[in-house]
């Protein structure tokens, strides 16, 4: 086999390659008797037509398709080897001349990993900003520790107010037609925490039992159903009950019922040291997340479009599929927010994840960071212990996705270089 390299734009090759006649004819050959096991001929039993009736019934071209599919990957991999090429996508085939009793040539394309040039990644000193704890951090907690243990009663001599639940009927208006799934019947609504349009829960503030009223409100102009975006809308309410929210009184009786507590200082104790490991933990977060951007915009990488495009076709689907899970559609989403904002972004995330992993691994290569199989078991260990499942049904479960045993492989090399990176350079906290 003789092939010739020619080196073009966008870290693509170009290789044409030669194969002997002899070798071209065998593939044909062993194509031919592979193809006659499954066609059925008149008058010859299955693989026993001669070759010449063969391609009478199904054509040389087919044939030849097929000795190419199944020679490729061996000639694929043998120029790859030969030329030592970091490829980072399936080699296409651009053109070939197949005639039976000549050299079969190939002309093919290779795309290959960019080059990466590292700045300085080991010795830099990073100014960090320090993670402040709020000064309410400590009486938010407490708080929402008693608001999950209130208690609620139902209220009749009262207004309502902003942290009451309300349950109350409504039926919508919009443009003078009645909205769609815009009614209903003793809804239950804590105003305090209200997911309804802006401006609603607001208007049932001040009403009294029973009473009946109209609320204003305009869709947002984002909102998911393009007919009521930026509309204004009515609804025609009436309050049929108020709940109130009744919270425990802080002391060492309900600390013993809420958790492993003696006292009041003994929760506020637990909670300090929660603020503290939470202080660290973001601190150490940015302080890896600086570190790793201060090297990386120091690594120079002509990036070929090509890798971000299919980077981005991966994040879009994750997306879709996170959508999915909100209940939401690929649809809606565009509807809301426009095909070529979403496409954006994900190709601004996309081009960012392509070069720190290009980035990742080029350190990885300088420093001899390599992935081994206790660091494997361990992230495999880590997976089965947040499903809760032995770690061969994980392993079962996580085979029949493709490409995730690599995810895997690539996340575990993604952390011992942030470690390495960490235990090299300097963090000033301020």
């Amino acid at each position: 086999m003789n092939t010739t390299i020619e080196k073009q734009p966008e870290n693509i090759v170009k290789v044409d390659i030669e194969i002997p006649a002899k070798e071209a004819v065998e593939y044909y050959n062993n194509a031919a008797k592979k193809l006659a096991q499954y066609v059925n001929i008149p008058g010859f039993r299955k693989g026993k037509a001669p070759r010449n009736i063969l391609e009478q019934n199904i054509g040389e071209d087919r044939i030849k398709h097929e000795a190419l599919e199944n020679a490729l990957p061996k000639i694929f991999s043998q120029v790859i080897k030969e030329n030592e090429f970091d490829v980072v996508a399936q080699p296409y085939v651009e053109s070939y001349d197949y005639k039976i009793g000549e050299d079969l040539k190939i002309t093919a394309k290779i795309e290959l990993r960019p080059e990466v040039t590292l700045g300085e990644y080991k010795g830099l000193k990073i100014d960090v900003e320090s993670y402040k704890t709020p000064e309410d951090a400590m009486q938010k907690s407490i708080d929402g520790l008693l608001q999950q243990h209130a208690s609620t009663i139902v209220v009749t001599d009262r207004k309502t107010i902003a942290t009451d639940t309300v349950v109350f009927d409504f039926d919508g208006y919009s443009n003078g037609e009645k909205i769609e799934h815009g009614d209903a019947k003793n809804y239950s609504l804590d105003l305090a925490h209200s997911s309804f349009i802006p401006g609603f829960a607001e208007q049932l503030v001040d009403r009294t039992l029973g009473e009946e009223f109209e609320i204003n409100v305009t869709f947002p102009e984002e909102y998911h159903e393009k007919k009521l975006a930026g509309q204004p809308a009515t609804f025609k309410c009436k309050i049929n009950e108020i709940k109130a929210k009744v919270l425990p009184e802080l002391n060492d009786e309900f600390v013993q019922k809420v958790g492993p507590f003696k006292t009041v200082d003994d929760l506020k104790a637990d909670i300090q040291k929660y603020l503290d490991t939470q202080k660290e933990d973001i601190n150490r977060t940015n302080s890896e997340k600086a570190i790793f951007e201060k090297v990386t915009n120091n690594a120079k990488v002509d990036i070929q479009q090509s890798m971000i495009d299919r980077e981005a076709d991966q994040l879009v689907e994750d997306y879709k599929q996170k959508l999915s899970m909100q209940g939401f559609t690929w649809e809606q989403a565009v509807e809301a927010q426009g095909y070529d904002s979403i496409m954006n972004s994900l190709k601004e995330d996309a081009a960012v994840r392509v070069k720190n992993s290009l980035v990742i691994d080029k350190i990885a290569k300088e420093e001899k960071i390599t992935v081994s199989q206790e660091d494997f078991t361990e992230k495999l260990t880590e997976l089965s212990k947040m499903y809760q499942m032995d770690t061969t049904t994980m392993i079962r479960q996580l085979s029949q996705t493709p490409g995730v045993f690599n995810a895997l492989s690539q996340q575990a090399l993604n952390e011992k270089v942030t470690k390495f990176l960490v235990e090299n350079n300097t963090v000033n906290l301020k």
